[in-house]
Order: C-alpha cells, then sequence, then structure tokens
C-alpha cells in the first residue's frame, strides 16, 4: 500500500520523486521497530535531499542538550550570547532598542516579533520571489539582520497570543549555538547529533559545487540554488535522506538526545502560524479540522516541515513516525497529503 500510494504521486508535473520512511511502534518492543522505506520517481531510498526547514527541529535538539548541561535557559535575553552591535536596531519599540532583551524562548517559539528575512519584501522582491525566478545567491547573518533593522516588530515580544513564522528567529539561535560551542554550526551538528546517532548521509550543506543532493523542484522545472542552500545554515541548510532523518526523528521523541520530559514544555504550547498550523518551543504542529480531512478522525502530527517538501512528523495517535520528501517547493500541501494518507494506511 506505502509504495503504491508513492508510486501514484508521481505525475512528473507536481511531484517528480519522493522519499518515504514509516516507522509504527509496537507496544511489545517499540524501541526495535524497524521503518518501511521506499522511494519513487527520481530519488531512491539513498538519495540525500535538502530537508529545508526542518533543519530547525535539529536546532531545537542541541537547544535542549544546552539546557540539559545547564550552559543555557530557554529564558535567558539573547544580549547575554550575542554583541550590541550585531543586534543594533534590530527590535525598536517605543524610541527603545529591546533587541538583548529577546528571550531564546521567544525566538524558538516565533514569538519574538522579529520580521522574517526570507520572505519580507525589499524593493518590492523578497528573497524568495528572487531564488523561485532562479535568481541564486548568497548571504550572511549580517546581511539577514540588514534586512530587519529598523522594521516594526509585528507584535511585542511574548505577546499573549501572538507568532509570526521567521527564518530570522533560527539564524540567530544558530549565532547563539556557534558562541557557545565555538564551532561552526555544521561542526556542531555533527558532533551532537549526526555522528552520535550514526546518521553517515546527514550533513550541512556548505559547497555550492557539491552536487550530491537531489535538486530541487520548483513546479516542473528544476531549481538550481547552490549559493542559497550554502545560506540557509540553521533555518534550513541541512542535507539528508527519509532513513538517516527517522533515526533523527525517534531520538528526538526518545531519550537519547535530551530528557523527554522537556517535550512536555515544548507543547504546552501552540500559537498560530498559518491554517493548519500552531507553533509550540522549537517544534510544528500539523493539525487538520475533521471538516477538511478525509479521513474520519484526522491525526495530529508533530514535529517540522520544510518548503522543499521535506517532513518529519510524530502522529501520536496513531504510534507512527513519518519522514521524506516530495521535493517541491511551489504545492506545499502536497506532502501533507500523503503523509495523512500513509500514517492512516498499512504497509
Amino acid at each position: 500500500m506505502y509504495q503504491s500510494a508513492l508510486n501514484k504521486l508521481v505525475d512528473n508535473r507536481k511531484v517528480h520523486g519522493v522519499s518515504v520512511a514509516v516507522c509504527r511502534l509496537t507496544t511489545s518492543n517499540s524501541s526495535a521497530a524497524e521503518p518501511w522505506i521506499g522511494a519513487a520517481g527520481n530519488l531512491t531510498s539513498t538519495t540525500p535531499f535538502f530537508i529545508a526547514s526542518t533543519t530547525k527541529l535539529m536546532i531545537t535538539a542541541v537547544l535542549r542538550q544546552l539546557r540539559r548541561e545547564g550552559r543555557l535557559g530557554f529564558d535567558d535575553p539573547i544580549g547575554q550570547y550575542l554583541g550590541a552591535e550585531l543586534l543594533r536596531d534590530l527590535m525598536i519599540i517605543d524610541g527603545t532598542q529591546q533587541a538583548l532583551s529577546l528571550m531564546i524562548r521567544q525566538l524558538m517559539s516565533h514569538t519574538s516579533g522579529l520580521p522574517d528575512y526570507f520572505q519580507r519584501k525589499v524593493a518590492g522582491k523578497s528573497l524568495q520571489d528572487e531564488l523561485f525566478a532562479g535568481s541564486d545567491r548568497s548571504w550572511t547573518l549580517e546581511d539577514v539582520l540588514e534586512r530587519s533593522r529598523g522594521v516594526r516588530p509585528a507584535f511585542r515580544p511574548g505577546q499573549a497570543g501572538r507568532a509570526e513564522y521567521s527564518d530570522t528567529n533560527y539564524q540567530l539561535l544558530g549565532r547563539i549555538v556557534e558562541v557557545m560551542e565555538g564551532a561552526p554550526i555544521a561542526e556542531v551538528l555533527q558532533r551532537r547529533l549526526f555522528e552520535p546517532l550514526g546518521m553517515t548521509s546527514t550533513y550541512m550543506y556548505a559547497d555550492p559545487s557539491d552536487a550530491r543532493p537531489m535538486t530541487l523542484y520548483y513546479k516542473q522545472s528544476p531549481l538550481r540554488i547552490p549559493k542559497a542552500m550554502t545560506s540557509f545554515g540553521p533555518d534550513g541548510g541541512v542535507v539528508s535522506t527519509s532513513s538517516d532523518m527517522m533515526i533523527f526523528l525517534r531520538a528526538f521523541f526518545g531519550d537519547a538526545l535530551a530528557p523527554t520530559e522537556d517535550l512536555d514544555e515544548l507543547t504546552r504550547h501552540w500559537n498560530r502560524i498559518w491554517f493548519p498550523f500552531t507553533y509550540g518551543t522549537g517544534i510544528m504542529r500539523f493539525r487538520l479540522p475533521r471538516i477538511f480531512s478525509p479521513f474520519q478522525a484526522p491525526p495530529e502530527l508533530i514535529g517540522h516541515s520544510g518548503l522543499s517538501g521535506a517532513f518529519a512528523f510524530y502522529a501520536p495517535a496513531k504510534r507512527t513516525f513519518i519522514t521524506g520528501t516530495v521535493n517541491q517547493l511551489a504545492y506545499p500541501d502536497t506532502s501533507f497529503r500523503l503523509m495523512l494518507k500513509l500514517v492512516n494506511e498499512r504497509s
């Protein structure tokens, strides 16, 4: 059933390739449950692909580890780790600069009010517009912050019930991790996550000449933007496979990376970012109302997705993990339709 669903999805118009891993836990020995892994189209089960914003879940994992080690707190002000010059004019409220007082938790939960550097329009165009048009370019954290300086915040940091998804938040979190670890974020992820978990096909994309990952697709055409992919870093620059992502996802929801008790804190408060998504502390939730679903009881999915069509979610009601990609930027609903179908089916 799983493979048939993948085969049907590939139409060489909206979807040119799909790769998926599904793991259903059993009550007898959940830790030993083996995932089903499949692919179709121009992807194989071992083809590396860009996971885009699913990278954010990995940054959350590292922050959990650092907190467990007593090296930072989620309520720490970011000015404790980042310099005043870097944060200059980034959050001006009532004529005063307040960026230094932003909390790590507010960046993780997208409740900081900082604008999204990727989708914010400057001179009528956003970085997303430029990239989708095929104009590749690179940028630095300093470039990211320049696009946000002096911009009026969407709301006051931590304002009740308010959240706005912003890649800028995770660019800053990545720099905080680098300051704490004294190493580039690529090295930190390799040392803290990929090597210990045996994720041998996962790495941070850093070389524009690296042709290993499958090229992204925008509608029917390949979209080659290697310079941009080296720039996303902590907000979306990791390359992986479905099987490696499955290893990470199960570790994230288990106790291999950090205490499972803090998962309750990550998922205690949800704020809407856009229908039907809400965001906790460093983690995303997809929950489709029954009226919009072909399934009698659409399951709640907790984890993260990426603009590339990548996904890594856990469905608690089904005790099922699902990871993979449809490798398509233009039709974001495709991956979620596939996930719901597979979570509600048997292999």
